[in-house]
């Protein structure tokens, strides 16, 4: 199975910066609104080279779980 990789960058403003690695084609997008959903408004988008490559069969499951402050 293929290996993604998440590269995310925080910048001492808070701005933040995802590169989504190892995904072909537009199956990236979905990690890209997974992380939208988490982390917040989308300014930019920039899609790369990997986005107009040829699609790979995925499945793609992302989950999130918040702990409970006490």
């Amino acid at each position: 199975m293929a290996q993604h990789d998440l590269e995310i960058t925080i910048s001492k403003t808070g701005e933040v910066r995802v590169h989504v690695k190892g995904v072909k084609g537009k199956a990236c997008m979905a990690y890209a609104e997974w992380l939208a959903k988490a982390i917040g408004q989308v300014k930019e988008r920039q899609l790369t080279s990997e986005y107009y490559e040829p699609e790979t069969k995925a499945r793609i499951d992302l989950h999130q779980e918040l702990g409970r402050g006490q």
